[in-house]
């Protein structure tokens, strides 16, 4: 108690250096030296007290603090969990699919229908994956490395899973031109592919409003809303689904000797850079099933612009890519390609 007077004096005398000892000096000896008050305001102490706590060279962050390492690792947590989402999503419409077709194919093996039943429940399954792929892309964007992978993934897996359907009304087409089936036999084809992609285009939301992941919850707060792919002319932007669906529908035919396990991989392959290198004007559909499902909702152009940039394209191609006459040695080897074609051709009809 006795001291009391030298610890005021030894206060107040010496030098207050660091901004909490300017503190303390002024909290502590309020009627010895009012300069040293109007020199350090206890608002100014406190400031650099907290500037001297943020110096990343002195001191951790302050309690509860988000450094800028937690801020851009964030996104990438919340980007990883989309993916993982998205992809479980995938393999939940792949594995539901498989199992329609596998039963419907069992209940309507002795009606004849069961080659429209996997023909319908393929195309959905393809509009599906395509829809969730679409999205993680264009809303979540990721990276276009990791999309096309699983462009090819997701091909490989229908190519796998399909069980003969086509899923593209141009194939349906060019087998019917081929006389490898009726003409009726194609349209009742096209007519469920295209009715499981109005079936897709209206599930899908379903899914979404679901709310499985944040990019979902994202998409639906923007209720759905999606903006035309097309970033070119029209008469270009035709000419590139033109191209598109000439490569792919060239390696589907020219693959077919192949083994299967082999030619899905080749046919993939094809198809996701077709979509590398198509992808950035028109979106790379070249399937005017596959279309009407995912770009037809979207806002930026009409029905009849998307008609001509996604159906003509792919349905001229169906005349490009047929075979040429054969020289006339060759006619007895084509009369028996024509028996076997028609064989399958009374197969169809008698389905």
């Amino acid at each position: 108690e006795g001291g009391g007077g030298e610890l005021q004096t030894s206060t107040t005398s010496a030098p207050c250096e660091l901004p909490e000892l300017k503190l303390i000096c002024c909290r502590v000896d309020p009627a010895s030296s009012g300069t040293q008050q109007q020199q350090q305001h206890p608002f100014t102490a406190d400031a650099s007290i907290h500037q001297r706590k943020r110096d990343p060279g002195t001191d951790r962050p302050e309690a509860g603090e988000e450094t800028r390492p937690d801020r851009e690792r964030r996104p990438a947590a919340n980007m990883s969990a989309d993916v993982a989402v998205s992809l479980s999503v995938l393999a939940g419409i792949v594995a539901l699919s498989d199992a329609t077709r596998r039963l419907l194919s069992r209940a309507l093996a002795d009606t004849g229908l069961s080659v429209y039943a996997v023909e319908l429940v393929s195309t959905f399954q393809l509009c599906c994956c395509t829809h969730e792929l679409k999205l993680l892309s264009e809303v979540g964007g990721i990276e276009p490395r990791l999309a096309l992978t699983f462009t090819y993934l997701a091909s490989v897996i229908h190519g796998l899973t399909f069980s003969g359907a086509i899923g593209n009304p141009s194939g349906a087409l060019e087998h019917a031109y081929h006389a490898k089936f009726s003409g009726g036999c194609a349209l009742r084809r096209i007519a469920c592919q295209f009715a499981a992609a109005a079936a897709a285009r209206a599930a899908v939301p379903v899914i979404w409003g679901i709310g499985l992941s944040g990019l979902h919850m994202r998409h639906k707060l923007l209720g759905y809303r999606c903006i035309s792919p097309i970033h070119a002319p029209l008469h270009k932007a035709a000419a590139v689904e033109l191209a598109c669906a000439f490569a792919v529908q060239t390696a589907i035919t020219h693959t077919r000797s192949v083994e299967e396990k082999y030619r899905v991989h080749m046919v993939a392959a094809v198809i996701a850079t077709v979509v590398y290198a198509g992808g950035s004007v028109t979106g790379a559909v070249f399937n005017p099933a596959l279309a009407f499902s995912t770009q037809f909702p979207c806002s930026g152009h009409s029905f009849l612009e998307y008609c001509l940039v996604y159906w003509l394209g792919p349905l001229l191609v169906v005349e490009e890519t047929t075979v040429p006459p054969s020289a006339p040695g060759n006619q007895e080897e084509d009369m028996s390609i024509v028996e076997k074609q028609l064989r399958l051709r009374d197969v169809c009809d008698r389905l």
